[in-house]
């Protein structure tokens, strides 16, 4: 199917009447990181920041001129203290508020208070905060089971919910969800990380074409496995897990049940700038020629061909639709 423009797209548009306002430029662009790029009037509230991808982006966005609002959740904490001092002693526009992706109570109060500090609606929304759980599925209680899924899946939907009714009023925003390569791949014995995830990519290029009128950018970013401290984490979810794990479903997967709580993340030497670098890139580029997706990794990328042929199939399935085939167009740019 050939490249489609925006002025034949919003031809289109028009003559079916599909779109109230125009959407966005359809060519999307491989964004590139800038160390000089200034991000001075950009709000940006990221999730998950007491440490790897969150901390790291926070840091880099506040240095080169963003105001950030930097959540975690159980404050008071150490983590925040130290990024509280570093916004001090370098005079950076970063402020740390409590968010539990899991409390509609601390989203909504949380955000609240970063468009009371910023004045209005944030422009840029990273949902980064996630956990993982590693165990065969038939081992994943429903304990487990319901802390991924509200972690992974509904802590981004909720977070989406609060900044959008700002995001519309203002007719622009941006949405950065970070998945996996596990998004689109599946691999054994990962719990039931693979369909938070393949969750979490449904539901963001969803967004993407419901936001279309809006002028609100939705992108996937697909990080391959760094060394950051979810591995840390996981060994807890995962022993605690195998702890409470009844015999009769332990018992067929020994050698997996045995490794639960004991993974190290060895072997992984990428520098998890590499995502902070991304993100930043995708806010630097112009609203409308972002991609929907973007694989992270300084290796094999195995997401990528399906990332292809899943962008092909949505336009030949729905793209000649009068109703959402602008949509679908636009996020693709087919």
């Amino acid at each position: 199917m050939p490249r489609i423009d925006r002025r034949s797209l919003i031809a289109a548009a028009a003559a079916t009447g599909a779109l109230a306002t125009a959407p966005r430029a359809s060519a999307a662009a491989e964004p590139v990181y800038r160390p000089d790029a200034n991000y001075a009037g950009k709000s940006v509230l990221i999730t998950g920041c007491s440490s790897g991808f969150g901390r790291l982006t926070a840091e880099l966005l506040a240095r080169q001129g963003a105001r950030v609002f930097a959540t975690m959740r159980d404050l008071p904490r150490r983590e925040a203290e130290q990024l509280r001092i570093l916004a001090l002693n370098e005079r950076l526009s970063l402020h740390i508020i409590e968010i539990d992706v899991m409390s509609d109570d601390q989203i909504a109060d949380g955000v609240a208070e970063a468009e009371m500090i910023n004045g209005g609606p944030i422009d840029v929304l990273v949902n980064n905060a996630g956990i993982g759980i590693t165990s065969p599925v038939e081992v994943q209680d429903m304990e487990a089971t319901r802390l991924m899924f509200e972690t992974n899946v509904f802590g981004a939907h909720r977070m989406a919910r609060a900044v959008l009714p700002g995001m519309r009023k203002k007719g622009a925003g941006q949405i950065i969800q970070i998945s996996s390569q596990l998004g689109r791949v599946i691999a054994p014995y990962s719990g039931h990380y693979s369909a938070t995830k393949f969750a979490l990519e449904a539901m963001s290029e969803q967004l993407a074409y419901e936001l279309v009128p809006h002028n609100i950018d939705v992108s996937i970013i697909q990080p391959g496995g760094y060394p950051t401290k979810i591995w840390v984490n996981r060994n807890a979810y995962s022993a605690a897990l195998k702890e409470r794990t009844q015999e009769r479903h332990a018992d067929g997967y020994p050698q997996q049940v045995a490794r639960m709580g004991q993974e190290d993340g060895s072997g992984r030497g990428a520098d998890p700038m590499d995502v902070a670098r991304a993100i930043a890139g995708l806010i630097a580029q112009a609203p409308g020629t972002r991609p929907l997706r973007l694989p992270v990794a300084p290796g094999n990328k195995p997401q990528v061909p399906i990332n292809e042929v899943a962008a092909r199939v949505q336009t030949d399935w729905l793209g000649r639709s009068p109703l959402v085939g602008p949509l679908v167009r636009s996020v693709h740019g087919r």
